[in-house]
């Protein structure tokens, strides 16, 4: 009967309050840390239901655009996506801008002469579209897969041709900018603007930024994904947000639903992992005291243990063991 009264509690208790590391710390602690986690998945796959099907019942759409900024959980969330398009009776294809790169020695640079992966003439958009309205007009396409050690489009064989019933799910950060699909009637398209919306509070009254999560999860992911340490992620965050505030943030307006991919016990979850890493952090280097305050900021939250958090869970993304190709 605890366990139940509980569970009812953390359904109906006044937001404000559930958001809170109190919340958290007293969930963890009464042995309620499951029951957190599986509301909280159960709350996050709803969201994508009601968005699945207004997608099936919407007469026309053949091309579901998903953005949303750094480490928002984008890969999953569009494959957990095309499972709820499925099971309302659609067959969705799922597509990643990031294969429709233009060459490495096309790529533009930033003003410091780095590579800028960020703004959209990084997308070869000309080829961008011409496979989309290919595929529209029912001709068979060729899929190109993006080497980005060699830093050149790849076709391996892939092809795909569009059915009837069938319906792109593509995901990117540039996928709400209408550049990126100028040659695309807006009538076949849904746009979709994913990111981690609902933060946590520390008391009450103040309020842990969502761009703490995203850095937590990337350091987690690039570290483990992509072999970058915690020192080159934070190096790199600030070109990633000013890369955010120009192409992805001014088009949120244009979306036509909106995924909160936050999770109430994600950071509990993060703690071991994210730690780990960030310890490796020289102290000598400019990037420790970044390292340091989100060292500090961990301490707050009882840590969660990983086995409990289900392997379709977006959260897989960034820790690993994701029943998704997310790598």
């Amino acid at each position: 009967m605890e366990k139940q009264y509980t569970l009812h509690n953390y359904r109906t208790v006044e937001e404000k309050k559930m958001h809170t590391v109190e919340f958290i710390n007293n969930a963890i602690e009464k042995g309620f840390s499951s029951d957190m986690i599986l509301v909280t998945e159960a709350l996050q796959e709803r969201q994508l239901i009601k968005i699945a099907e207004e997608i099936a019942h919407r007469q026309g759409v053949k091309i579901v655009l998903l953005a949303g900024p750094s480490s928002s959980g984008k890969t999953s969330s569009s494959m957990r996506l095309c499972i709820q398009l499925m099971a309302s009776h659609r067959h969705p294809v799922a597509l990643s801008t990031d294969n429709w790169f233009v060459p490495r020695s096309k790529t533009p640079r930033d003003k410091d002469g780095n590579y800028d992966f960020e703004c959209i003439e990084a997308m070869d958009l000309e080829q961008f579209n011409a496979d989309l309205n290919n595929l529209l007009a029912g001709r068979e396409v060729a899929l190109p897969t993006y080497n980005f050690a060699r830093g050149e489009r790849e076709y391996l064989g892939e092809k795909l041709t569009l059915a009837p019933d069938m319906i792109l799910v593509i995901e990117g950060i540039h996928a709400l900018n209408p550049m990126l699909t100028s040659q695309i009637p807006d009538a076949v398209k849904y746009k979709i603007y994913a990111a981690p919306l609902s933060p946590i509070s520390l008391d009450g009254e103040h309020w842990i930024p969502t761009t703490t999560n995203r850095i937590l999860r990337r350091i987690s992911r690039d570290y483990q994904t992509r072999g970058k340490t915690a020192q080159e992620t934070i190096a790199g965050w600030g070109s990633v947000r000013r890369g955010e505030k120009k192409w992805v943030l001014p088009f949120k307006k244009e979306a036509d639903a909106v995924f909160d991919t936050s999770m109430l016990y994600e950071l509990a979850a993060l703690r071991n992992k994210a730690e780990s890493v960030l310890r490796e952090v020289p102290h000598d280097a400019r990037e420790y005291r970044i390292a340091e305050k989100l060292l500090n900021f961990l301490t707050c939250f009882r840590p969660i243990n990983e086995d409990q958090i289900p392997c379709s869970s977006l959260l897989r993304e960034f820790i690993g063991d994701s029943i998704f190709n997310v790598g």
